[in-house]
C-alpha cells in the first residue's frame, strides 16, 4: 500500500537507504550510482521529495529525501521502515563547534541531543539519549579513514532553530563536548532504535560535512563554505557512506 508522502510500495526502495535533507543532494547520489542518474529509478517526487533506487558496485542502493528538520525525518523514516528499510544513513551539513572544526571535515555522530520538539514528542519528555548504531558508525569510520580523512566523531545536537541569537548557544553545548548543530539525526536515531528494539533488524548512522562553524566571534554567514568546495567536501562525504553502507553489517 503506497505510504502518504512517499508514494511507493514495498520492495521500491533498497534496504539500505541514503537520507540527504536536500533534493539536489538525493540526485546527486543517483548519478553516482552504477549507471548514473539515468539508469537510477525514480521512486518519489511527491512534494519535490525525490527518491530514487539503483545500485552501488552492485549492492542495491536508495536515496531518499529527507527534507530540513525531525518532522520531516520522522516522517520519511516512519514510511521508509514500513516500506522495508533496514540501513538508514543520514547524509547532511552541520554547523561545527567543537574544538578545532573546521569547515569541510566530516563529522560522524555517535549520539544526538535530542534539543527538537519532535523527538521530545515520542519521548513524552522523558530523558532519552538517542544513539547510532555502533557497527553501521564504525563502517562510517573506517571508511573516512581509508580515505585519509580522520573524521570528528563523537555527539552532535539535534535542533530546531538555524539562526540562533543566544550569545551563550555555541559555547553551552561546546562544553558539554556537542560537536556541531544539525537538525535531523535525533529522530533517525530514535526511530531505528525503537525499530530494532521491536525485532527489527534496523540500524541507523549519520555522517555530516562542516558547511560554517559557530563562536562568539564569527557568524555561520561568515565562515560558510563556497558552493564548490561544499559540493566536493559532501560528494567525498557521499563516497564515505556508499562503501559503508553496501559493505557494513
Amino acid at each position: 500500500m503506497p505510504q502518504i508522502h512517499l508514494r511507493a510500495e514495498e520492495g521500491d526502495y533498497a534496504p539500505l537507504v541514503l537520507l540527504p535533507g536536500d533534493p539536489n543532494r538525493a540526485k546527486r547520489v543517483a548519478a553516482m550510482l552504477d549507471g548514473g542518474l539515468e539508469q537510477s529509478r525514480l521512486i518519489n517526487d511527491h512534494r519535490l521529495m525525490l527518491g530514487y533506487t539503483g545500485s552501488y558496485k552492485g549492492v542495491p542502493v536508495s536515496v531518499q529525501t529527507s527534507g530540513m528538520g525531525t518532522p520531516s525525518m520522522a516522517i520519511v523514516v516512519e514510511e521508509l521502515l514500513r516500506l522495508g528499510a533496514r540501513r538508514l544513513i543520514r547524509i547532511g551539513t552541520c554547523g561545527g563547534i567543537g574544538r578545532g572544526i573546521r569547515t569541510g571535515d566530516l563529522v560522524v555522530a555517535t549520539a544526538a541531543a535530542p534539543v527538537d520538539g519532535t523527538t521530545r514528542t515520542y519521548l513524552h519528555g522523558e530523558a532519552y539519549a538517542p544513539a547510532a548504531d555502533f557497527e553501521l558508525t564504525r563502517s562510517l569510520v573506517d571508511g573516512a579513514r581509508a580515505r585519509g580523512v580522520q573524521p570528528a566523531i563523537g555527539q552532535v545536537a539535534s535542533v530546531d532553530v538555524f539562526y540562533n541569537t543566544d550569545e551563550d548557544y555555541a559555547s553551552r553545548w561546546r562544553g558539554r563536548g556537542v560537536l556541531a548543530f544539525e537538525m535531523e539525526a535525533a529522530a533517525l536515531f530514535f526511530l531505528a532504535s525503537r525499530a530494532a528494539a521491536a525485532g527489527a533488524d534496523v540500524r541507523a548512522a549519520c555522517i555530516l560535512t562542516v558547511s560554517d562553524v559557530l563562536s562568539e566571534e564569527l557568524t555561520p554567514e561568515e565562515t560558510y563554505l563556497p558552493l564548490s568546495e561544499l559540493e566536493a567536501a559532501t560528494e567525498r562525504m557521499i563516497e564515505v557512506a556508499l562503501e559503508a553502507g553496501t559493505t557494513g553489517p
